[in-house]
């Protein structure tokens, strides 16, 4: 497929056909086309990055507005993916992390550290919980895959956004709702702007209380060779076990388990997820992710923020 330019930018390649036998196929094709792109675009930028007649896209945007699967924003000249298409990414990736490589590495790592972990992604302006698996303390904090949390007082929400642009950043958290869950709630932008930039310097967050009471989280990225990841694992367990302080301990071993998930979406994205990771004490396959979300294709975060 032709690399895909931004919308303002001449088109360096031949314009990228929107492949298919059917109708239905090249709906298809158009989606997988839309899931690259980083901010919002036009009918009008499709039609030159496509060399597609105006009228056959404008009836296929059409089409996939009124299923759920795009919405408009601004003027209503311009697109975004719609909830139903988000939705579909996670449930792929909430799915196929059960039975795969990324799951044995979860476990490996809450039986090192004893508390509960999770994978977890951005989506709009919440972070979604992809993947989770429990300690056996008696005494948890149970959340399930598909669960979701604000992204302003989430560990993973703030290392996610840390990666943005100080102006990428200002205009997501002004868009997104900034509720108080606790009295450690961060509400105020340009305090919340302080804590990403320390986030991005230091390379972890923490979640201390700032979204349940007695809750205190620890999360890093998945590396990506992409500019930005939009997968973390993290840590989580009440405040009389882990506290900050004691968080950094636990960076090592977080680190070595986000190395080991991103190789296996390396291998994923290019078709050879099988084998063992080292470091990671696992073996097996993982499919890989869907539009928007995945850790090997993150390049729709801020849209999805911007958008939701």
């Amino acid at each position: 497929m032709a690399e895909i330019h931004r919308l303002g930018e001449p088109a360096l390649q031949a314009p990228t056909e929107l492949a298919g036998d059917t109708p239905t196929m090249r709906l298809f094709s158009l989606l997988e086309l839309i899931a690259t792109k980083d901010q919002l675009f036009t009918l009008q930028g499709l039609v030159e990055e496509t060399g597609t007649p105006k009228p056959t896209l404008h009836r296929m945007l059409q089409q996939l507005e009124g299923s759920g699967l795009l919405i408009r924003e601004n003027n209503g000249r311009h697109y975004g993916t719609g909830v139903r298409l988000r939705r579909m990414a996670e449930n792929l990736l909430i799915n196929d992390m059960h039975h795969g490589a990324r799951h044995a590495v979860l476990r490996n790592l809450v039986a090192e550290l004893g508390e509960s972990c999770n994978v977890t992604a951005v989506s709009g302006s919440e972070v979604v919980y992809l993947d989770r698996i429990e300690t056996s303390e008696p005494l948890r904090i149970t959340l399930q895959p598909g669960s979701r949390v604000p992204v302003h007082c989430s560990a993973s929400g703030k290392m996610i956004l840390s990666q943005l642009s100080p102006a990428q950043r200002r205009r997501l958290i002004a868009a997104a709702p900034l509720e108080r869950y606790t009295n450690k709630t961060v509400t105020d932008p340009e305090l919340i702007e302080e804590e990403l930039q320390r986030v991005r310097r230091d390379g972890y967050a923490i979640d201390d209380e700032e979204f349940l009471p007695g809750m205190v989280c620890v999360a890093v990225l998945v590396p990506t060779a992409n500019t930005v990841s939009n997968l973390c694992v993290a840590v989580q367990a009440p405040v009389m076990r882990l506290t900050p302080e004691k968080g950094l301990k636990l960076l090592p071993a977080l680190q070595r388990a986000a190395a080991a998930i991103g190789l296996i979406e390396a291998e994923a994205g290019s078709g050879t997820a099988e084998g063992t990771v080292d470091g990671g004490s696992t073996t097996g396959g993982s499919q890989a992710g869907a539009a928007g979300i995945d850790a090997g294709r993150s390049d729709g975060v801020e849209d999805e923020l911007w958008t939701s």
